[in-house]
C-alpha cells in the first residue's frame, strides 16, 4: 500500500483529506508512464504515479473505489455534500482525479461568450441545429404514425449520417461516438454511422498547407522535399498527407487539423450541454445517469483529441510500452516539427490488415500475425491501461516482417489501475460463475448507477454468459455477446461509459479484422492463454489474489482448473516465442527485446510457498484440498508437476528460495507472534 500526499489542487472535492491511499500498481513501465509529471521541474521517473502535459492540464492521480467511497462518506460526516457534478462522478467511477482539465462546462461557457458576436452566433447555430434535427425528428414521427418506421430504417439511417456530415465536425464526431453506444441508439443506425469513421470529405490542400506553414514557422519547401498532392486519409478533425523530410530523406506522415475548428467545437459543446440539461429526466429514467454526464464525457474526450500535442504524448507512451516487444511497431513522432494543429510522425509502410491476399503474397504468416494482434490488444487493456481506441482497418497495418503496426493515437482509452483490476475480477467471476459479483463489477465500472438493485440483472447476465460460453471456444465471439448485451441495455438503466465504449468497439473491430483474414480464427483461443499466463506469472499482488479466487471455489481447490491454466499459459509462451515476427527480428540483435521461451513460475511458486507458511487460512484450505474425500491427492500433485517440470530450472529455483529465506523466516515469525497475541 502506498500513501500519496494530496493538496487542494489534487482533487478539489477531496480537499479535506491529508492523504489518500491506493493499491500497489502493476510493475509494467506502461502504466507508470501515464502517471508522470512532464514539467521542466520534475524529471521523468517511474516512482511518481501521476502524469500531465506541459501545461498541467492532464495531471492525474489514482484513486480506488474504496478510497473514493470513503472520501465521499467522510464529506457527509463533515456536513458537506458528496461530489455531485457529472465530472466528479466520472472521477470517482474511473478511480482517477483530474484537477486541471481542458474541458469543463465553465471553461466552455467562458470560451464561447468571450468572443464578439457570441450571442448572435449561438442563436444562429442553435436555429440551424434545431431546424435540421427537428425536421429529421418529424420525419421519424411521421414514419411511426403511418406504421412504416421499420421498413424505412436503412433510408433514415443514411439520412442521419448525411445530416451529421452537413452539421460539421462536432456532429460527425458525435455520430462516431453514437456508432459505439448501443445504450443510446439502435444497432441498425449504429452500423450506418460506422461509415463516418472512414468516409469524411477532405478540406482544400491550400488551406492545409497554409496551416502547416503557420505551425512550422517556415515554408513547406524548407522542411519537406516532397509532399503528396492528395490526402492519404480524411477524418472529422483533420487529414493526413505523405511527405519526405528534406534534411534526412525520411518518409513521414503529416496530420493537419481542420481550419477554425476549435471555436466551432466549443460553440457546439456549449449548445450540447444546455440541451442536455433539459433531457436529464429522460436520461435518468432510461440510463440511470443524467445526460449532462454523457455530454461531459464526450466533451472531455473531444477537446483532448483536438490537441495534437497530447496525441504526440500518447505516441511516446505507446512507444515506451512496447519498447521491449519486437512484434509491435509504433511510429516515431517528430515533436520539433509538431504542434497543437500539426503532427509529424514516421511513415508506416505496411499492408492494410483487411487485405488477406496482399498479406499472404507478402509471405506473412496470417495465424502468427493474428496472434500478435490479439496479444497486443490484451496487453494494452489489462497490462498498460492505455488502449488504442480507434483500431479501424485504416489504423492497423501488417508489416512485411510479421509485426503489427498502429497509427493515429488521438483517440485512446485510459484505464486506471482500479479499472484494470475490476476487469480481471469480472473475468474471475465469470470463470467462477458468480453472476451476482459480475453484476456488482458493472456498478464499480460505471455501467450502473451506484445503489442500483442488481438482482433483476443477474439472471440476464447468467443467461447471456452461459449461452455464449456453453458453445465452447470454437463458436464464442464478442459480437454475439455484445449483441445480446445491447438488448440488455434497453431493458435496464445501463450506461456504457465512454472509455469502455472505446474498448468494446476496439475489441469488436479487431475481432472483425481477425475474421476477415481468417474466418475460422478463434479469438478466445489466443485471449485465454494470455490471461492464464498473466494470472500465473504476473508479480502484481492484486493478480495473485485473483489467482487464488480462481483456484478456490466454494472452499474447494480446483485441481483441473490449475492444470488448464498451466496448459493455456504454456500455449501462449509457445505461440509467442515461435512467432515469425520474432524469428525475423531477433537477427537484428536488440538487447532490449524480451522474449519468454519458458513459462517463468519462479515468483508464483515463491509467493505460494510464502502464503502457505504465513497464512493460516490458505494453509488450511490447501491441506483440505490434499485430503479431500478422505484420500491423499498425490496423483493430482504429480500431474501438476509433470506439466511444469520442463519449465522450471531447479538449481535457479533453489538459489532464489535460499536468497528469500531470511525474509520468509521473518514473515513466518511475525505471523506466529501475531497469532499468539491474538489468542491471548
Amino acid at each position: 500500500m502506498e500513501l500519496i500526499l494530496s493538496t487542494d489542487r489534487v482533487c478539489p472535492s477531496l480537499s479535506n483529506f491529508s492523504f489518500f491511499a491506493y493499491n500497489t500498481p502493476t510493475t509494467s513501465s506502461a502504466y507508470n508512464s501515464r502517471y508522470r509529471v512532464r514539467t521542466g521541474a520534475v524529471t521523468r521517473t517511474k516512482t511518481k504515479r501521476y502524469w500531465g502535459s506541459v501545461n498541467g492540464s492532464r495531471r492525474r492521480r489514482s484513486l480506488t473505489t474504496t478510497a473514493a467511497a470513503a472520501a465521499a462518506t467522510r464529506l457527509v460526516e463533515l456536513g458537506k455534500p458528496p461530489p455531485s457534478s457529472a465530472l466528479e462522478q466520472l472521477d470517482i467511477e474511473r478511480g482517477v482525479c483530474v484537477p486541471f482539465r481542458k474541458y469543463s462546462p465553465e471553461t466552455v461557457r467562458n470560451k464561447v461568450l468571450e468572443s464578439r458576436g457570441a450571442i448572435l452566433s449561438l442563436i444562429g447555430r442553435g436555429i440551424e441545429i434545431v431546424w435540421n434535427l427537428g425536421f429529421y425528428w418529424s420525419t421519424l414521427s411521421y414514419d411511426f404514425l403511418v406504421g412504416r418506421d421499420e421498413e424505412v430504417v436503412p433510408f433514415r439511417a443514411r439520412q442521419l449520417r448525411n445530416l451529421l456530415c452537413d452539421l460539421g465536425p462536432s456532429f460527425i464526431k458525435a455520430g462516431q461516438v453514437l456508432a459505439n453506444r448501443p445504450d443510446i441508439i439502435r444497432e441498425d443506425y449504429m452500423n450506418e454511422l460506422c461509415i463516418l469513421q472512414d468516409d469524411v470529405p477532405p478540406f482544400p490542400n491550400q488551406v492545409a498547407f497554409s496551416i502547416i506553414e503557420e505551425e512550422l514557422g517556415q515554408p513547406l519547401e524548407a522542411v519537406f522535399s516532397k509532399i503528396s498532392s492528395e490526402t492519404i486519409a480524411a477524418a472529422s478533425l483533420g487529414q493526413v498527407y505523405r511527405a519526405t523530410l528534406r534534411t534526412t530523406g525520411e518518409e513521414v506522415a503529416i496530420k493537419v487539423q481542420r481550419p477554425q475548428i476549435e471555436p466551432i467545437i466549443y460553440r457546439d459543446l456549449f449548445l450540447f450541454r444546455n440541451l442536455a440539461s433539459f433531457l436529464n429526466g429522460i436520461s435518468l429514467q432510461k440510463l440511470g445517469c443524467n445526460s449532462e454526464l454523457i455530454v461531459d464525457e464526450f466533451g472531455e474526450k473531444l477537446l483532448e483529441e483536438l490537441d495534437y500535442t497530447l496525441e504526440a504524448q500518447n505516441i511516446e507512451d505507446f512507444l515506451e510500452n512496447f519498447q521491449n516487444d519486437p512484434t509491435v511497431k509504433i511510429p516515431r513522432v517528430y515533436k520539433q516539427l509538431s504542434g497543437a494543429r500539426v503532427l509529424v510522425m514516421e511513415w508506416i509502410d505496411g499492408i492494410r490488415c483487411t487485405d488477406p491476399q496482399a498479406i499472404k503474397e507478402a509471405g506473412i504468416d496470417v495465424n502468427g500475425f493474428l496472434t500478435v494482434g490479439v496479444s497486443a490488444a490484451l496487453r494494452q487493456l489489462l497490462e498498460f491501461g492505455l488502449f488504442h481506441g480507434d483500431p479501424h482497418p485504416g489504423n492497423i497495418f501488417a508489416m512485411r516482417d510479421g509485426r503489427i503496426a498502429y497509427v493515429d493515437f488521438g483517440n485512446v482509452a485510459v484505464l486506471s489501475q482500479q479499472n484494470k483490476q475490476i476487469l480481471i475480477d469480472a473475468v474471475v467471476h465469470a470463470v467462477n460463475e458468480d453472476y451476482v459479483e459480475m453484476a456488482n463489477d458493472f456498478t464499480r465500472l460505471g455501467f450502473l448507477a451506484s445503489g442500483t438493485d442488481v438482482a433483476p440483472i443477474v439472471p440476464a447476465l447468467e443467461a447471456i454468459w452461459q449461452n455464449s460460453a456453453g458453445k465452447g471456444l470454437s463458436d464464442f465471439n464478442f459480437r454475439s455477446v455484445t449483441g445480446k448485451f445491447n438488448q440488455l441495455v434497453y431493458q435496464y438503466p445501463i450506461r456504457i461509459p465512454e472509455r469502455f465504449s472505446l474498448v468494446i468497439r476496439s475489441l469488436l473491430t479487431q475481432e472483425g479484422i481477425c475474421f476477415t483474414l481468417q474466418p475460422d480464427f478463434k479469438f478466445l483461443e489466443v485471449a485465454y492463454p494470455y490471461i492464464a499466463k498473466r494470472l500465473l506469472t504476473d508479480p502484481n499482488p492484486a493478480l495473485r489474489e485473483r489467482l487464488i479466487q480462481v483456484l478456490f471455489k466454494d472452499d474447494l481447490f480446483q485441481w483441473k482448473r490449475l492444470e488448464n491454466l498451466i496448459v493455456l499459459a504454456k500455449e501462449n509462451v509457445t505461440k509467442m516465442s515461435s512467432n515469425p515476427a520474432l524469428q525475423v527480428n531477433k537477427t537484428q540483435g536488440s538487447k532490449n527485446w524480451q522474449i519468454d521461451r519458458k513459462l517463468d513460475l519462479t515468483d508464483t511458486i515463491k509467493d505460494g510457498a510464502r502464503l502457505f507458511l504465513i497464512d493460516e487460512g490458505i494453509r488450511r484450505q490447501l491441506l483440505l484440498a490434499l485430503t479431500e474425500d478422505s484420500k491423499l491427492h498425490i496423483q493430482e500433485l504429480v500431474d501438476v508437476y509433470r506439466l511444469v517440470e520442463d519449465q522450471i530450472d531447479i538449481p535457479s529455483m533453489a538459489l532464489e528460495v535460499a536468497r528469500d529465506l531470511p525474509s520468509v523466516a521473518r514473515d513466518v515469525m511475525l505471523s506466529w507472534t501475531d497469532s499468539i497475541l491474538r489468542d491471548r
